[in-house]
């Protein structure tokens, strides 16, 4: 038969456990939605803490952090933002990484509209094509980039439509107002196949590498739900995850 002192000692090692778990803010660049959104049951099951993303632009992020905005972590889609912003002291100096190496790809909804090369850019038999803000999206600059290289920029200029983000740029192309559209390979590639569609792996050599920083905000520097997501996506778990949706490491 327990005694009240023991019964109390029983009731708070019982409430022990989840007073440890911790909720992390995370701000996620667009692209990286779907491997977050794998990887978040699986962090959550490992360290018992909470993860709430939210995706978007990665320009959009950094104005909302600059202007006070609640996040523990950036997952960026490039590696500028997280350095600009801790040299602001935005960010936890020295917590700054790259989770991820992104691709572009050209990508058509239609199985027939491309061949696996850019001809169908050349030959211009199209009314729209998709890209995300360049000013917004690393993505976005890509695109540009690679249509510069082509040769194909002010030919195709009035033909382009942009969307904030990557992920709203590959909703112009999956819902056919756009009938091509650059998008990151991790949005339309699993397990080593195109989902679904016809697309052109676009050269690494026609854009700057999209090198994905993450970085540890000034608002999460005592959240240890934030450190541990950070160290989780260094890990083997998430790194296979990552590389599933085809990123490089």
């Amino acid at each position: 038969m327990f005694s009240s002192r023991h019964l109390l000692f029983v009731l708070l090692l019982a409430g022990a456990g989840p007073a440890l778990a911790a909720e992390v803010q995370v701000a996620v660049a667009a692209n990286f939605t779907a491997p977050l959104q794998a990887i978040a049951p699986r962090f959550e099951q490992a360290t018992g803490h909470k993860l709430v993303a939210s995706f978007g632009a990665t320009g959009q992020f950094y104005a909302q952090i600059k202007h006070g905005a609640p996040f523990d972590v950036l997952l960026a889609a490039d590696d500028s933002t997280p350095a600009r912003l801790e040299s602001e002291g935005d960010a936890v100096p020295g917590s700054r990484f790259t989770y991820a190496i992104g691709s572009l790809v050209l990508w058509s909804a239609d199985a027939d509209t491309l061949d696996g090369s850019p001809a169908a850019l050349h030959a211009g038999a199209f009314t729209h094509l998709a890209i995300a803000n360049p000013q917004a999206a690393p993505y976005g600059l890509a695109a540009i980039q690679v249509l510069e290289k082509l040769g194909l920029h002010e030919t195709l200029r009035p033909k382009l439509v942009e969307g904030q983000s990557i992920a709203k740029a590959l909703h112009f192309v999956a819902t056919g107002n756009a009938e091509l559209g650059f998008v990151a390979l991790s949005q339309v590639y699993r397990n080593g196949q195109l989902s679904s569609g016809s697309a052109w792996m676009v050269p690494q050599a026609l854009y700057d590498p999209i090198k994905q920083d993450a970085v540890l905000l000034k608002q999460g520097a005592n959240n240890p739900a934030a450190a541990a997501l950070l160290e989780y996506l260094k890990g083997p778990e998430a790194a296979a995850i990552i590389e599933s949706f085809g990123y490089k490491l």
